[in-house]
């Protein structure tokens, strides 16, 4: 099964990454194809809103979403992980959402959805935010919801880690880990 991940952290070995590997592991024990996106290290030019894909459901600028939206459509697993930032999702991981509005006028405007493949489509978002409010968990999942439907992902399971905050604070989170690796062994079947 093809799986892939976007990380949407700024940070290196922070958090967000920890935690997502944490998920990935029994993916890739169980001999999955993993792939990462590291949003922060790839050249994403922010949506323009110019209507360039409106009529072919294709974006017409040429950067690195276009080996993203490959994989996107290839994916029978999706996970994204972000930072809460000002109660949403980083700028990194927007970016590359907003830039999605291409398959949003595939799949709404010329009634093209993605395939679900034999496997069926399913998608895990993972929020690490440093508040312990749920207030950021639940606008970033609104955003989060909006992207998996667009690209055809029907369903998802949120994993939220609040009051996480200095770099490798989520080690110490008592069942953090745990639950990564089971939301990763329930995106397995």
């Amino acid at each position: 099964m093809k799986i892939i991940a976007f990380n949407g952290s700024p940070r290196p070995g922070g958090n967000t990454e920890l935690i997502l590997e944490g998920a990935l592991k029994p993916l890739r024990e169980a001999g999955n194809n993993v792939i990462i996106f590291r949003l922060n290290s790839m050249n994403i030019k922010p949506c323009q809103d110019c209507g360039g894909c409106v009529k072919s459901g294709l974006c017409i600028h040429s950067d690195d979403m276009s080996t993203i939206y490959d994989a996107i459509r290839e994916a029978e697993r999706i996970i994204l992980a972000s930072p809460i930032f000002f109660y949403s999702l980083s700028a990194q991981a927007k970016a590359m959402i907003d830039r999605c509005q291409s398959f949003w006028c595939e799949k709404y405007r010329l009634k093209k959805s993605i395939p679900a493949g034999h496997r069926g489509r399913k998608g895990l978002l993972i929020l690490v935010g440093g508040m312990k409010k749920e207030d950021g968990r639940h606008t970033a999942e609104v955003v989060a919801k909006g992207f998996f439907r667009t690209i055809s992902v029907p369903e998802h399971e949120t994993l939220f880690f609040g009051g996480v905050d200095a770099i490798g604070d989520i080690l110490s989170h008592p069942t953090a880990l745990h639950e990564a690796h089971e939301a990763g062994l329930r995106l397995d079947r």
